[in-house]
């Protein structure tokens, strides 16, 4: 018996995540046809139920070693902050918005670490004024600001350091470190950042915070970069002589946006987990202190994604384009143009045309009077016209507020929570 052959980039992510019922790609038990009908175009589609699956898939992974905290940044919506925190997350921040989102989701003081290089004074004041967990320190004018917030409100404020780590300790299609970089102290001025931080009274450093890279597929990179990252947690507590009490171990877990790409194995991570395990148990300092990870598109990207209606299809000197209502000014990462160096296809396909065999290649671009608002190039779709739809996978993360949304004044996208067979519009 011959094996199957295997579906193409897209097909296989959508059989992955969703389920396909003759012609129509389904969400949480609604077909994108339909919601695009009740709802209009572009929209996002968010499927609920995926992203709990993913979270619960890498929480199980890290049960006993790690807590997972949502990274807001992916997808700040309060709706899917708080479908994590229903699920047992902790949330992570970059600003004060993000915290006033998360605090509407339901998140408590203490589940969120805030995060960032350029945290403003009023942030701070907000922040912890109404209470945060940890802190994460950036620089030194930063700690200057929450030492005296503190001792303006009397109190003492739990910190952690960002630690830019040495360039070997580096992973992902974007490095967070390992070079200059606005982010956090660097690892080879270890000694003298705690010296220095260690001279602010309402100030308590408890721990460190990690995060070399983004967009991480190789999980054995992943798990080198924590090992180094537990190091450097090791040689924090032993300057400080005293044991840390958190260890946040940052983000960068990936998702396959690519043709040939492979999603993350966290079957090898979860191996190589018992090492690191032994590493924090056999140091007392570390024995006691609380893991974090951080992911955000990891957990929200599979579970979305982003529907455009074609408005009209042109042949142009040997090329077929679709021009759809939807473009780079919602989905500026679909289109290649959010750190892309080559520019290549996210996973597009028709999603109520999914079981048409006939296919041409298309480029599918949007309304913008630019030739950068293109969010597929020799996209392999069936035949489609003016009036069908179009969908991008994996946009769940980094969609539009990641986007120049304002860009030529066109409406926003409308963003769409399925779940269970009901779905509902969702507001920023």
């Amino acid at each position: 018996m011959l094996d199957k052959a295997p579906l193409p980039h897209g097909m296989d992510l959508a059989h992955e995540n969703f389920a396909v019922s003759g012609p129509d790609l389904i969400l949480g038990g609604v077909s994108v046809r339909a919601v695009a009908e009740e709802f209009g175009t572009p929209a996002f589609i968010y499927d609920g139920g995926v992203m709990r699956r993913h979270y619960r898939a890498l929480a199980e992974t890290l049960s006993g070693f790690a807590a997972v905290h949502y990274s807001v940044k992916a997808n700040p919506l309060r709706e899917i902050i708080a479908l994590f925190l229903a699920e047992g997350a902790g949330v992570e921040i970059a600003s004060v918005g993000e915290y006033r989102a998360a605090r509407a989701a339901g998140a408590r003081p203490e589940q969120i670490l805030f995060a960032g290089p350029g945290k403003r004074q009023r942030e701070l004041e907000e922040v912890i004024g109404e209470g945060i967990g940890e802190i994460h320190l950036e620089s030194f004018e930063e700690a200057e600001r929450v030492d005296r917030i503190g001792e303006a409100l009397g109190k003492t404020i739990k910190v952690g350091l960002r630690i830019n780590p040495v360039p070997s300790a580096q992973a992902g299609a974007m490095r967070m470190g390992g070079k200059p970089t606005a982010f956090g102290f660097c690892e080879e001025d270890l000694a003298e950042t705690i010296a220095r931080i260690g001279g602010h009274a309402h100030v308590d450093l408890v721990g460190i915070h990690v995060y070399g890279g983004s967009q991480i597929l190789d999980a054995q990179g992943l798990i080198d970069q924590w090992r180094h990252a537990i190091g450097i947690a090791a040689e924090t507590a032993r300057l400080l002589g005293r044991p840390l009490e958190t260890i946040d171990l940052g983000g960068g877990l990936g998702i396959p946006y690519y043709a040939g790409e492979k999603s993350f194995d966290l079957a090898t991570l979860k191996a190589g987990l018992p090492d690191l395990a032994a590493l924090l148990a056999a140091d007392p300092l570390l024995a006691d202190a609380r893991v974090v990870v951080e992911p955000g598109r990891f957990i929200a990207g599979p579970g979305g994604i982003y529907v455009a209606e074609i408005n009209a299809v042109k042949n142009a000197r040997g090329t077929r384009f679709a021009v759809t209502d939807g473009g780079m000014h919602h989905h500026l990462a679909a289109s290649g143009n959010l750190g892309q160096i080559i520019k290549r296809n996210y996973p597009i396909l028709a999603p109520a045309r999914m079981n048409d065999a006939a296919v041409v290649a298309t480029t599918v671009v949007g309304p913008l009077c630019t030739p950068l608002d293109t969010l597929g190039r020799d996209v392999m779709l069936p035949e489609l016209g003016a009036g069908e739809l179009v969908a991008v996978l994996q946009s769940g993360a980094y969609g539009p507020t990641a986007s120049p949304g304002n860009f030529l004044s066109h409406p926003p996208a409308v963003e769409v929570l399925v779940e269970d067979g009901r779905a509902h519009l969702l507001e920023r």
